[in-house]
């Protein structure tokens, strides 16, 4: 007849961490004389079920990957030849693993705007195994900083910054814990070069060459040097020699300033563009430009009046003389009438300041050819005009009574 036995069970580690792998043993204890054989069937509620071969009354198995909580664990002895089935529980606590954080940053130090990259690893403190999961929490001191949380992912969270203001910054990760790990801090301490970031300021003209009296606009671009980033702010001043120029002070805007004028003489004008740098951002200055203004372009245009004349009545010549676009302005100078009939007739004329040369002739009968020729000025070309026909008709008769 089969003998009656006792089946106990224990586990060890008792309790254990999340990802912590349990021995669990089985012993079976014959209620008489004699060794039980055969297998032990552990069932783990909520893990696996695993199977043992009896040696010498015991057996063990290993259970991994439980989960946080408590585990019932039922070992039933399935008997043999003599002796009889029986069963024994136990209680396994699985509890969160403890963890470390701990914080770096790069590059360390940085500059001013410059991106900085922190990163928050989070590891399991042995015996303890896994990933852990869940947020963490960045705290970051001084100009720029401020709290920030972001998702752990692979064990890790990152956070870029750009904003961090010059000198020594306090970085505190505080990790969150999940269902499986405990939570933890770690620390670090950043620093910001002070001293504003170097910049490049590069200088544009918007036609080169230009014409007297053409709009041109001059456009500074201010930029910070790598690894810097951000847009600078203040001012640009704009040096331009000869006539017409000088220093003239713009504001930036998006890290842009412009300077438009239509004032520049002829010739060659040298520019440079001066950035005044600001608190984050190193003045400096553009290349030397050489801006060219040309001569414009002028043309000039006749009328009379009267046309046709009676013999002895004056006649008066009008000459206009303009800009031709885009040059622009009024130009100077002399006109020279030339009238070409019973005679040869050549008079040079002013331009007065509204661009009009005038002359009052009086001419013999016949049909006179008139021209006029701008002479030009230090801002203008010299321009003519096609002929123009004066038609001088004979005197008129006097009435008698």
């Amino acid at each position: 007849m089969a003998s009656p036995t006792i089946a106990l069970v224990t586990a060890a580690p008792n309790p254990a961490v999340s990802g912590q792998s349990v021995t669990l043993t089985a012993t079976v204890i014959p209620v008489g004389a004699g060794t039980p054989t055969g297998t032990v069937t552990f069932v783990v509620s909520g893990g696996p079920t695993l199977t043992g071969t009896l040696s010498g009354g015991t057996t063990s198995v290993v259970a991994s990957g439980l989960s946080v909580g408590t585990h019932i664990v039922t070992a039933t002895y399935d008997g043999d030849a003599n002796f009889t089935p029986s069963t024994g529980t136990t209680a396994v606590v699985v509890i969160q693993a403890s963890t470390t954080t701990s914080v770096t940053s790069a590059p360390d130090p940085s500059t001013l705007g410059q991106s900085v990259t922190f990163t928050a690893t989070v590891t399991p403190v042995a015996p303890a195994t896994g990933v852990p999961t869940g947020s963490v929490t960045f705290v970051i001191s001084g100009s720029g900083g401020g709290t920030f949380t972001q998702p752990v992912s692979g064990g890790m969270a990152t956070l870029t910054l750009s904003t961090l203001g010059g000198g020594t910054h306090t970085v505190v990760a505080i990790y969150s814990g999940d269902t499986n790990f405990l939570s933890s801090t770690g620390t670090d301490t950043h620093t910001v070069t002070p001293g504003p970031a170097a910049t490049t300021t590069t200088l544009t003209s918007s036609v080169n060459p230009s014409a007297f009296g053409q709009p041109m606009t001059f456009t500074a671009t201010v930029t910070p040097n790598t690894p810097a980033t951000g847009v600078p702010t203040g001012t640009v001043t704009f040096v331009i020699s000869g006539s017409g120029g000088g220093s003239f002070t713009q504001p930036l805007s998006g890290g842009t300033a412009t300077f438009i004028t239509s004032g520049l003489g002829t010739g060659s004008h040298t520019v440079t563009a001066n950035y005044s740098g600001d608190t984050n951002f190193a003045a400096s200055s553009s290349a030397t430009l050489t801006q060219a203004v040309d001569l414009a372009v002028s043309r000039i245009s006749i009328s009379s009046n009267p046309n046709p004349a009676p013999e002895g009545t004056e006649i008066d010549l009008v000459a206009f003389v303009e800009a031709v676009p885009p040059g622009d302005g009024t130009p100077t100078g002399t006109v020279t009438f030339t009238a070409t009939g019973a005679a040869i007739i050549e008079t040079d004329v002013p331009v007065d300041a509204f661009g009009f040369a005038f002359l009052t002739l009086g001419l013999a009968e016949g049909d006179w050819s008139v021209g006029a020729v701008y002479s030009g000025d230090a801002n203008f070309g010299a321009s003519g005009v096609a002929e123009y026909t004066q038609v001088v008709t004979g005197a008129q008769a006097t009435a008698t009574t």
